[in-house]
């Protein structure tokens, strides 16, 4: 018994809206956690892989989640003026 061929011709799983989005929740997650981390170093504390990853994660996925919503709400708001 094979298993059934799938094909999936022309699908573009991310358009260039969601890799810009992924794209400045990661710099901006990066970002903030390296100043976060400069901070903890600046105050005596040791570099901690884990504190640095998961504040980068939280707020990358903090700025991608808002800018999906603001994209959104513009785009319903366009919408509306245009109907």
């Amino acid at each position: 018994m094979t298993c059934p061929e799938i094909r999936i011709y022309n699908l573009k799983i991310m358009n260039a809206q969601t890799k810009a989005i992924i794209k400045s929740g990661l710099l901006s997650g990066i970002i903030f956690a390296g100043l976060m981390a400069g901070s903890d170093y600046a105050a005596g504390q040791d570099f901690r892989i884990w504190k640095f990853i998961s504040r980068a994660g939280l707020f990358g996925l903090f700025i991608a989640i808002w800018s999906t919503y603001n994209l959104k709400k513009q785009a319903d708001k366009d919408n509306g003026k245009q109907g």
